[in-house]
């Protein structure tokens, strides 16, 4: 016990200097570090709406809005949960702020149930409270991560279907005649989904700014984490002066999405049934247990 214990401190203290110590920033957040210091007027006004709103408001704004710049100072990125959180269409800073508040009413919450369990008299022990605290703590800072990813894959895995829907249309649309930046709005504007939402807004912001569609489609892809859409602008880039091996291109690549998802329904409808298996053999398993275990009673009490 005082190995682990004393490991357990080791551990939070070098955590708690590579909190506080800086550490080298790359060129990526030292331009985030830029644009949030300029944006941070904007953000002080969503802060004050948000303050308008009622005070847990004001005070989840300004959580987030403290813990955002923290994570700029240390150069903590976090790519991947950023993606998560654009395909969602969730802030950043709320985000954080909600991990921040959990994790404090995690602290509340440990001494809290260690009261319940003292009275029912299951545990005593003035050490006990405080692991409970940091433990429930960490548990509650760390469950918005997983929801964020769970909710994250569910809606990636939609757009993916979607994607391939929309390649068709393009293929379609160019088949009929249309060019193919005239072809990819047309087939963003058959749906209202969240889906052909965002590709249609990436391709109206490439009009306004004066890039190209599927260099568009290909940031869309960058940030919320989509790989298909970075490879079809790619794709797009090499082929888009020659109509005919556009349509062959897309075509085929609809055909290749078409077939994975396929497979990765064929494999979790494999996994359903393998489950499926394991419950019935626990269940065949208890059942020989209930009727062996009178015959096993008998033999044991005769002998």
């Amino acid at each position: 016990m005082p190995v682990l214990v004393g490991a357990i401190l080791g551990l939070g203290v070098y955590v708690l200097v590579r909190a506080l110590v800086p550490s080298k920033r790359s060129a990526v957040s030292q331009v985030a570090r830029i644009d949030a210091m300029r944006a941070r007027g904007a953000a002080y006004e969503s802060a004050r709406k948000a303050a308008e709103q009622g005070r847990v408001g004001s005070l989840r704004a300004e959580v987030g809005l403290r813990v955002s710049e923290f994570y700029l100072q240390q150069g903590w990125e976090q790519r991947s949960l950023r993606a998560d959180l654009a395909v969602l269409d969730r802030s950043w800073e709320n985000f954080l702020a909600t991990k921040v508040l959990l994790g404090v009413a995690g602290l509340v919450f440990g001494p809290f149930l260690f009261a319940v369990v003292w009275t029912m008299s299951l545990a005593s022990g003035p050490v006990i409270p405080v692991w409970l605290a940091l433990a429930c703590a960490a548990l509650f800072f760390f469950l918005p991560d997983l929801e964020v990813r769970r909710d994250a894959a569910d809606k990636r895995r939609d757009l993916r279907r979607v994607i391939g829907a929309y390649l068709d249309l393009v293929s379609m649309s160019l088949a009929g005649g249309r060019g193919l930046p005239e072809a990819l709005m047309a087939a963003a504007e058959v749906s209202d989904g969240w889906a052909t939402q965002r590709i249609r807004n990436a391709l109206a912001d490439a009009r306004i700014t004066g890039t190209s569609q599927w260099q568009a489609l290909g940031q869309l892809g960058e940030e919320i984490g989509v790989e298909e859409l970075k490879d079809l602008s790619a794709s797009l880039a090499l082929v888009a002066d020659d109509g005919a091996k556009v349509r062959e291109s897309l075509a085929a690549r609809a055909e290749t999405m078409r077939h994975r998802e396929l497979a990765e329904i064929e494999g979790s409808a494999g996994e359903k049934s393998q489950s499926m298996l394991v419950a019935q053999l626990l269940l065949c398993a208890g059942f020989l247990v209930f009727l062996i275990f009178p015959a096993a009673m008998r033999v044991f009490q005769v002998s």
